[in-house]
């Protein structure tokens, strides 16, 4: 089966989706990283999706759904690299992705996260695992 790779960085998980994502792998990644959240501990979620062209309202509600989740976990999501078509696909249908943060790129959501957790840079980066 199909999954989207999930990293432990330090105090977060990163989620790069490099795949057009379908409602089957969307449901396995919110079921993955709800578990790798429990397991880890971490405090902060970044799901990078820069490679999205298209995001329909199931997979906007699979995002806001992930970001509540998260939150439910004691964890914040960042939702970063968004297309401009993609947002203003996700306008046009109505969704607010409720509960979603988002940032520009990959290095704006990790400083919004430490911001948040009230981390440093050098405190993150110290917790950085391999």
């Amino acid at each position: 089966m199909e999954r989207i790779p999930i990293l432990k960085m330090g105090e977060f998980l990163l989620v790069t989706i490099q795949v057009d994502m379908h409602d089957r792998l969307a449901m396995t990644l919110q079921d993955d990283l709800t578990n790798r959240i429990v397991e880890t501990g971490v405090k902060g979620v970044l799901i990078e999706i820069s490679s999205l062209e298209i995001v329909d309202s199931f997979i906007g509600r699979i995002l806001s759904n992930i970001a509540t989740m998260s939150r439910i976990l004691d964890a914040e999501t960042v939702v970063v690299g968004m297309q401009p078509a993609v947002a203003i696909t996700l306008v046009e249908l109505g969704l607010s992705l409720t509960g979603v943060r988002t940032a520009l790129n990959v290095e704006k959501g990790m400083k919004l996260l430490r911001t948040s957790l009230g981390l440093s840079a050098e405190e993150s980066s110290n917790h950085v695992k391999t």
